[in-house]
C-alpha cells in the first residue's frame, strides 16, 4: 500500500500538473477540468466540481468530474439555499461539509441525492480577495476524511491564480480595446469632425465594447424633452435620430437628468414614463445611464442597455471615458459656432457702423440694423420702435424671415404686459418666453403674426429712452445672451440717431443764422430808406427851396448850394445801390424771375437766361438763388473774361436747381474767395449743396440745389432722425473727376 511519503509525491505531483497549466496561461476552462480531474483521483473521491457564484444568487458549474456514475454537468445553474455545501461557503466564505446529505435541503441537496452522492467537502475559492465560488468533492459511500479541505485548498489556490490570470487578461484586453476605440473617437475629435460624426462614433463604440444590445446618446432641451442625437443597436432597430420623448417617471435618462450623475436599472418591468412605455417596447431589462457635461453644465446622458441581464458593474466608469470624449466634441462645436457667431456678428455690426460713418440716413441704418439682427440672432422676426410723447410708438423698421410682421409707419399703443410697454416703463431689456401670457395690443398683434417668444433692449440716445428694438421667434425662447448681443446693433441705432440730431440741429443753426443775416439786412434796407434816405431827400428838397430863394447877384453862394444838392444827389444814389444791395426790393416785390432778369440787365457781360418758374417760391430759397446768380455773374464780369454766360432756372422732384454758366478762362477754386464759401454755407443751411466745374481754359459752371419741401432745413421726421438726404456735401469738380 502507497504510504505518506508517497501520498505526498502524488500531490506534489498533481498540483504541479495543475501549475504547469496556469503558468502556461492555459484558458480557465482547461485548468478547471484539470483541478477537478487531479483533486479526485488524488483525494480518492467519487466527485468533484468546480462552481461560480452568480450575482442573481446561483451557483453555476464550470467544470466536473466523477470516477463513476453521472454527475453535474458544466453550465448548469441552480439557486442556492437550504442545507448544502454550496451554500454554507456562500454563506461563511469558509470551509464547509455534510457528511449525510439525506439530510440536506434544498434543490442543490436534491440534486446531489439524485447523482448519489453521501457526503461532501467543500473550500471556498477567493480571487483577489473576493468569493469567486466552490470547489467540492463527493462521496458516494462514507464520509470524507478529515484534512481533506486543507490538502483541497491547494488545488483550490491555483484555481484561483488561473482565475485572476484570465480576468487580468480579460480586462487587459478590454483596456486595449477601450483604448483602440477611444483613440478613435479622440481621432475624430481632434479633426474637429462635425459632432453628429463624433456622436455616433462615441454611440456606435460605447455598444461594442460594453456588450452592450443597445446604446444612444441624448440631448436635454429646455422644454422637458430629450432629444436622440447618437442609436447604435446589435439588433432590430435603434432610437431614430431626432426622436424626442418627454422626461418623466422611472427611467435611466429621467434619473440622470434629475441627480446629475450617473444611474443604471437593473429591471426595466418598473420604469413608467413615456421614455419607459419605448423601453419596454424594445424589450430592454437593464440599462446605465452616464451624465453629459459640457463646460461644467449638463448637456444629455449617454445610456447603454442589455435585453438580458443587468450591465457589469463596472459599465459606468468605462462609460465615462466615453461621454468625456463626446462633451469634448460637443464644446469644440460649440466653440466653433461660437467663433463663427462672432465673426458673423462683427462683420454685421461692421456693415452697421460703415453706414452710421458715411452719414447714411436714419430710415436705411433702422432698416440694415434690424435686419443684420434678425439675421444674426437666428429670430423669426425682428423689429424697431420710437417712443412718442403721447404715449404711443412707432413702428421704424420691420424685417421677418416668413410670414407678417408690423408694418414700418404703423403706430401701436403702449399699455399691457408686453416687452414694449415694460422697456418704456423700465428701461431696461426685457423678455418674454411665452406669448400666451402677455397681454395688450402689441401682445395680440405678435400672436397673431405667430410668435411665441421675444426679447427686447431700449434705445438709448445720450442717456434718454428714444426707442426699443425687438426680436422674436416663433419657436420658442431665444438663447440667454441674445439681449447683450442685440444690445451691439442698438448703440450703432443710437450713434446714427445722435449723429443726425447733431447735424439736423448744425443745419437748422445754420439756416437759423442766414435768416437772422436775411432779416437783418432788410431790416437795415428798411432803416435806410426809411430813416437816412428819407431825411437827405428832405434836406435836398430844403436846399432847393433855399436855393430858389437866393438874392440875384450870389453867383458865388449860388454855385456852391448847386454843389451841396449834386453832392446830396450823389449820396441819395450811393445810399440806394446799398439798400438794394442788402436786401433788393424787387426780389421781396416781384419774386425770383423780374430779379434774375434785373441782375442779367445788369450785367457787364451779355446773359441768355432761361427761367422755367412760374411762380413764388419759400423766401429762403428765392434769396439763396438771387445770391447764387449775383455772385456768379459778379465773378464772370470781374474774373473770368468771358464774353458771355447763360443762367438756367428749373424745379425738378422737388428741388430748384440754379445752374450759371461762363466761356471765360476756368479755374475757379471754391477754397480761395469768401464768395463761393458764403454760397456752399448758404445751400447747405437749406438742406441743399452746391456744384462747381471750372477746368482750366474751359470757362466756369456753378449749380446750386435746393430741396422745396422744407425750404429752412429737413430737420427731423417725427417718428426718425438723421441727416438730410441726399448728399449735403459741397462737389468741386476738377479735371480727372469730382472731388468731395
Amino acid at each position: 500500500m502507497p504510504g505518506p511519503a508517497d501520498n505526498d509525491r502524488g500531490e506534489q505531483a498533481s498540483l504541479r500538473r495543475v501549475a504547469t497549466l496556469v503558468a502556461h496561461g492555459a484558458p480557465p476552462h482547461e485548468v478547471f477540468a484539470a483541478v477537478t480531474k487531479e483533486a479526485g483521483r488524488l483525494l480518492g473521491a467519487n466527485y468533484t466540481a468546480m462552481a461560480r457564484y452568480d450575482t442573481d444568487d446561483t451557483r453555476t458549474i464550470v467544470a466536473a468530474w466523477s470516477s463513476t456514475g453521472p454527475t453535474f454537468r458544466v453550465g448548469d445553474a441552480m439557486t442556492l439555499g437550504g442545507q448544502n455545501v454550496p451554500t454554507q461557503v456562500f454563506q461563511t466564505r469558509r470551509s464547509a461539509r455534510i457528511d449525510d446529505y439525506g439530510r440536506g435541503t434544498g434543490p442543490i441537496s436534491a440534486a446531489a441525492r439524485g447523482i448519489g452522492l453521501r457526503a461532501a467537502v467543500g473550500v471556498p475559492v477567493i480571487v483577489e480577495g473576493a468569493l469567486w465560488g466552490v470547489m467540492i468533492v463527493g462521496s458516494r459511500r462514507e464520509p470524507l476524511p478529515a484534512g481533506i479541505e486543507d490538502r483541497l485548498a491547494g488545488f483550490t489556490e491555483l484555481a484561483a491564480t488561473a482565475i485572476a490570470n484570465a480576468q487580468a487578461r480579460v480586462e487587459l484586453r478590454g483596456f486595449a480595446e477601450e483604448q483602440v476605440a477611444l483613440r478613435r473617437v479622440a481621432t475624430l475629435v481632434a479633426r474637429a469632425a462635425p459632432p453628429a460624426q463624433v456622436l455616433t462614433a462615441v454611440t456606435e463604440e460605447a455598444g461594442h465594447l460594453l456588450a452592450a444590445d443597445y446604446a444612444a446618446m441624448a440631448r436635454y432641451d429646455p422644454d422637458g424633452a430629450r432629444t436622440v442625437v447618437g442609436a447604435w443597436t446589435s439588433t432590430s432597430a435603434p432610437f431614430a435620430l431626432g426622436s424626442r420623448a418627454r422626461l418623466g417617471g422611472r427611467d435611466v435618462a429621467t434619473l440622470v437628468f434629475q441627480t446629475g450623475r450617473a444611474a443604471r436599472i437593473d429591471d426595466h418591468t418598473g420604469t413608467s414614463g413615456q421614455i419607459g412605455d419605448v423601453v419596454r417596447e424594445l424589450g430592454l431589462s437593464a440599462a446605465v445611464g452616464v451624465p453629459v457635461i459640457v463646460e461644467g453644465a449638463l448637456w444629455g446622458v449617454m445610456i447603454v442597455a442589455s435585453r438580458a441581464e443587468p450591465l457589469p458593474a463596472s459599465t459606468e466608469d468605462r462609460l465615462a471615458g466615453f461621454t468625456e470624449l463626446a462633451a469634448t466634441a460637443i464644446a469644440n462645436a460649440q466653440a466653433r459656432v461660437e467663433l463663427r457667431g462672432f465673426a458673423e456678428e462683427q462683420a454685421g455690426l461692421r456693415r452697421v457702423a460703415t453706414l452710421v460713418a458715411r452719414a447714411a440716413a436714419p430710415e436705411e441704418v433702422f432698416a440694415s440694423v434690424t435686419e443684420e439682427a434678425g439675421h444674426l440672432l437666428r429670430a423669426d422676426y425682428a423689429t424697431m420702435h420710437r417712443y412718442a410723447p403721447d404715449g404711443a410708438m412707432t413702428v421704424l423698421a420691420s424685417w421677418s424671415s416668413a410670414g407678417p410682421s408690423f408694418a414700418a409707419g404703423s403706430r401701436w399703443s403702449l399699455g399691457g404686459q408686453n416687452l414694449q410697454t415694460m422697456i418704456f416703463q423700465n428701461h431696461r431689456p426685457a423678455r418674454v418666453d411665452d406669448y400666451a401670457g402677455v397681454s395688450g395690443q402689441l401682445a395680440e398683434a405678435a400672436r397673431d403674426f405667430g410668435v411665441r417668444a421675444g426679447v427686447g433692449v431700449p434705445v438709448t440716445v445720450e442717456g434718454r429712452l428714444w426707442g426699443v428694438m425687438v426680436v422674436g421667434s416663433r419657436a420658442g425662447p431665444l438663447p440667454a445672451g441674445t439681449e447683450a448681443r442685440l444690445a451691439g446693433f442698438t448703440e450703432l441705432a443710437a450713434t446714427a440717431i445722435a449723429n443726425a440730431e447733431a447735424q439736423a440741429a448744425l443745419t437748422a443753426s445754420r439756416a437759423r443764422i442766414v435768416a437772422t443775416a436775411d432779416a437783418t439786412r432788410r431790416r437795415i434796407e428798411r432803416n435806410l430808406h426809411d430813416g437816412a434816405q428819407q431825411r437827405l431827400v428832405s434836406l435836398a428838397l430844403k436846399l432847393r427851396a433855399a436855393q430858389a430863394t437866393a438874392a440875384p447877384g450870389a453867383g458865388r453862394q449860388a454855385q456852391q448850394l448847386d454843389r451841396i444838392a449834386a453832392g446830396l444827389d450823389d449820396v441819395m444814389d450811393e445810399l440806394r445801390e446799398i439798400a438794394g444791395g442788402l436786401h433788393p426790393a424787387i426780389l421781396a416785390d416781384g419774386g425770383l424771375h423780374p430779379a434774375l432778369k434785373t441782375l442779367a440787365r445788369r450785367s457787364t457781360v451779355p446773359v441768355d437766361l432761361d427761367i422755367q418758374i412760374h411762380r413764388r417760391l419759400p423766401e429762403p430759397v428765392e434769396t439763396a438763388a438771387y445770391y447764387t446768380v449775383a455772385e456768379a455773374l459778379t465773378n464772370t464780369a470781374k474774373h473770368a473774361r468771358a464774353t458771355a454766360a447763360d443762367v438756367q432756372v428749373a424745379k425738378h422732384d422737388g428741388v430748384l436747381r440754379v445752374r450759371v454758366r461762363d466761356d471765360g478762362r476756368g479755374g475757379a477754386d471754391v477754397s480761395h474767395g469768401s464768395g463761393l464759401v458764403g454760397l456752399m454755407d448758404r445751400a447747405e443751411a437749406l438742406g441743399g449743396h452746391l456744384d462747381l466745374y471750372s477746368p482750366p481754359g474751359e470757362g466756369t459752371t456753378l449749380q446750386i440745389t435746393l430741396p422745396l419741401d422744407d425750404p429752412t432745413g429737413p430737420g427731423l421726421p417725427p417718428e426718425a432722425a438723421g441727416p438730410p438726404s441726399p448728399g449735403q456735401d459741397v462737389r468741386v469738380q476738377r479735371p480727372g473727376g469730382i472731388e468731395r
